[in-house]
């Protein structure tokens, strides 16, 4: 039986803080502990938020964790007409349709939703898609075409979940509320997720769902607030006849006020706590994690 094969997947948006230490060290630790491979992805399509320097912090903070991975490391920039191909087959299976709206005017529309009584919400408390781009008749999608309006993907999720019907993950860990083993699937909680947009051909969706299958990731151990886009992620395994890796989520660490760090919030970077002395054990005491 060939090595299980686990992956670290940062986006150079960034400095890495300590909870991308967490599980950096839990994939290094694991794949060490089992014998298996650690994979090292660069999660860089959001061209207009990663920056070369924030990828080579990340070479260097891991580094200096004593985190050893294989190479050659993948950058998913370099993989985008891959992405374009899958695109093209859920487009040609009809399960993808191109909406047209700004953000702002689904402010709007969801605004107006909300007036009018509740409206859903997805896991991570973002308003579900209140758009008609499904239901917009074909001559108007074609003048937007050719127009060349800006428009996004989305993945019709009730043709998506008809066609895959009931799908769900094995998780080694536990979820947020201790879910745990089989855990059912529910990529209904996201409504119409967005696959693409006119100018990039992919999401995180979907390039994390085709990446593990390349690379053949066997365990994604990652933290609780990716927990729930598992379901979006099986189901697109599904829908592309790609393998199911096991999961594993892990609890995230939290700043003084209760909220997960964040590089948007300038969460102290592992760099800064490098700077001011702290070892690589200090990091794993702060993240609490001991040697296996």
């Amino acid at each position: 039986m060939p090595p299980p094969v686990f992956r670290f997947a940062p986006s150079p948006n960034g400095f890495l803080h300590l909870g991308h230490a967490r599980s950096a060290l839990l994939n290094f630790d694991l794949a060490r502990q089992s014998g298996g491979r650690l994979l090292l992805r660069i999660e860089d399509i959001d061209a207009t938020r990663c920056r070369p320097e924030y990828e080579q912090a990340i070479y260097d903070d891991l580094a200096w964790l004593d985190i050893v991975w294989e190479q050659p490391v993948r950058r998913q920039s370099e993989h985008l007409p891959l992405y374009s191909e899958a695109v093209e087959r859920l487009t040609r299976d009809g399960l993808l349709y191109p909406a047209f709206e700004s953000r702002g005017e689904i402010a709007r529309l969801v605004g107006e939703k909300e007036r009018a009584g509740a409206w859903p919400r997805d896991p991570d408390g973002a308003p579900l898609y209140p758009g008609t781009g499904r239901t917009l008749p074909d001559d108007e999608r074609d003048r937007n075409l050719q127009a060349a309006t800006p428009y996004a993907l989305r993945l019709d999720m009730d043709a998506a979940i008809a066609r895959a019907g009931p799908l769900s993950w094995t998780e080694l860990g536990a979820g947020p509320q201790g879910e745990t083993g089989t855990v059912p699937a529910r990529p209904e909680q996201w409504g119409d997720v967005i696959l693409a947009r006119k100018d990039t051909p992919t999401s995180y969706h979907l390039s994390v769902a085709i990446d593990d299958a390349l690379q053949g990731v066997t365990h994604v151990v990652r933290g609780h607030d990716l927990f729930w886009a598992t379901g979006v992620h099986r189901l697109l395994q599904s829908l592309l006849g790609l393998p199911q890796p096991l999961y594993r989520h892990h609890a995230l660490v939290l700043d003084e006020t209760g909220r997960k760090l964040s590089k948007s919030t300038q969460s102290t970077a592992l760099r800064e706590l490098r700077a001011g002395g702290a070892t690589p054990a200090d990091v794993r005491r702060l993240v609490g994690i001991n040697l296996l």
